[in-house]
């Protein structure tokens, strides 16, 4: 034993810098005050501002933040190399592409069934069905803003907005007034229903993967729904008020059936079959939840080889001899093909998954030369101190503010700052501050993806100061979902 002490001390003596450098990889460089630190701070707000205004300019918001991204750990990296730690700025950057590289995985086999089902007609014979039924259009604003708090938990909120956007138009499209007050209505229940749910939108996916340790256990799958009270009095309190606001007529009804193509409900099946693999990849076997849906990604792989193979029987089942000569005419062209799940990959939405490694990227490089730190001193200690706040409420007032930022940037950045900053926070204070960063996007349009989304598919009818407008009443309805949280929900706190 004390042969093996000496060699271990004889081979540590020949590796000068050795033990410096693992005690230093512990405490990295404070650089808040380095001109790097100065410089990455402007090259992350200058490439954010361009992100803000990707609908004037049409620049996609994924280029900034990738270019920023670089120009960061490019820059932090120089300055370790000349403090003689070559390392270190490496082993941080692998660890942020770990955690993204989790999350893009996720939600890269979510996209693929949601585009899976949109080929198959999923999306478009609800439509369908919602406008031919003739309702009026203060019950098509309830039904539309009930099935977006619904759908999007399992969907995410972006296309379920779309979705039921794309019935308001064709129903009530030379009403503006119904317009407007239904994408408001959608645009809220579409976030309020994503806030509850793993699934439902990539911030509540974030808090879910990065497997928070909490004093009371951390936050796991079933522990979100915890949020579902306070995330519907999010979406009714201003549906209550803007509803009287809706005209009280009845549109013409109209359109076309359109029904779901052969094994389009056995691709939903697999899509709910991929989420409970997922959940209990996680819950069970402890794995991270992406191998489960890496998992049910297969599923839908052997099934599109069926349905490759057996794309006969569609063109025999197909009752209108024109569409199945110009079905069989599109696929001899080689534009279009039976099924191919390489196709619904290749349609993800690729710019928002590069946009979300430029963010996780340039977030994990400004925590890295320290400035998270200084955020999370000011807003998770010195705020709740000043306020007099006992260490169970502390976190209040910053994760409230969350949410209201989410309203001016991407809720997004703000969210992985926070999980950044890992602030010494309960269960209720973790599940508040995903409540907060889901809905406060809905304050403003710009605030969300959805809300983006929907001002240029009812361009001119559903605008900015048109949502605007109707603020006071979703902030309403923001504080009161606060509140029924911290009162029904008290006893994790």
């Amino acid at each position: 034993m004390i042969r093996l002490r000496i060699l271990i001390l004889t081979t540590l003596a020949a590796l000068p810098g050795l033990a410096p450098a693992a005690e230093a990889a512990s405490t990295p460089l404070d650089l808040t005050g380095h001109w790097v630190g100065w410089v990455s701070l402007a090259i992350f707000v200058i490439a954010y501002g361009l992100v803000m205004t990707e609908e004037f300019t049409h620049l996609r918001k994924s280029k900034p933040v990738i270019l920023a991204a670089g120009l960061i750990w490019g820059m932090i990296a120089a300055v370790y190399q000349t403090h003689g730690l070559p390392t270190e700025a490496e082993h941080a950057v692998r660890h942020n592409l770990l955690e993204y590289a989790e999350l893009m995985l996720f939600l890269l086999v979510a996209m693929t069934y949601i585009n899976a089902m949109d080929e198959r007609n999923v999306f478009q014979a609800l439509r369908s069905w919602l406008v031919r039924r003739g309702f009026g259009f203060r019950k098509l604003f309830w039904i539309t803003g009930l099935l977006a708090f619904f759908i999007s938990p399992v969907a995410d909120n972006l296309t379920t907005a779309l979705l039921m956007c794309a019935v308001v138009m064709a129903v009530g499209r030379d009403n503006q007034r119904f317009v407007l007050l239904a994408c408001i209505n959608i645009v809220v229940g579409a976030n309020a229903g994503g806030a509850f749910s793993p699934f439902g939108d990539i911030t509540t996916l974030m808090v879910w993967q990065k497997a928070i340790s909490t004093p009371q256990g951390g936050v796991d799958f079933w522990t979100f729904f915890a949020l579902f009270v306070p995330a519907v009095v999010n979406w009714a309190v201003p549906a209550a008020f803007m509803h009287f606001a809706v005209p009280n007529q009845q549109p013409h009804a109209g359109g076309k059936m359109v029904a779901m193509k052969r094994g389009a409900k056995r691709v939903i099946f697999f899509f709910l079959l991929t989420i409970v693999t997922a959940v209990s990849f996680h819950n069970f076997l402890h794995m991270p939840p992406v191998i489960g849906m890496l998992t049910g990604l297969a599923f839908l792989q052997f099934f599109g080889f069926y349905l490759k193979k057996t794309f006969h029987r569609e063109l025999e089942q197909m009752s209108n001899g024109a569409a199945r000569e110009e079905l069989q005419h599109d696929e001899d062209m080689g534009s279009v093909v039976p099924f191919d799940v390489f196709n619904r990959v290749a349609r993800a939405e690729w710019d928002t998954l590069l946009f979300f490694y430029g963010v996780v990227l340039c977030v994990g490089g400004l925590g890295f030369i320290g400035y998270l730190a200084l955020v999370s001193q000011v807003m998770y200690t010195e705020w709740g101190t000043a306020l007099q706040l006992g260490h169970a409420w502390s976190a209040t007032p910053a994760n409230v503010t969350v949410g209201l930022l989410s309203a001016i940037v991407d809720n997004i950045p703000v969210m992985f700052a926070v999980l950044t900053m890992m602030p010494d926070m309960s269960t209720g204070q973790w599940l508040l501050v995903t409540l907060t960063a889901g809905v406060g996007g809905s304050l403003l349009s710009i605030g969300s993806a959805a809300g983006v989304a929907l001002m240029g598919q009812a361009r001119g009818r559903y605008t900015f100061f048109g949502h605007l407008k109707w603020t006071p009443v979703i902030a309403l309805g923001y504080a009161a979902s606060v509140g029924v949280h911290l009162w029904l929900n008290q006893g994790i706190f």
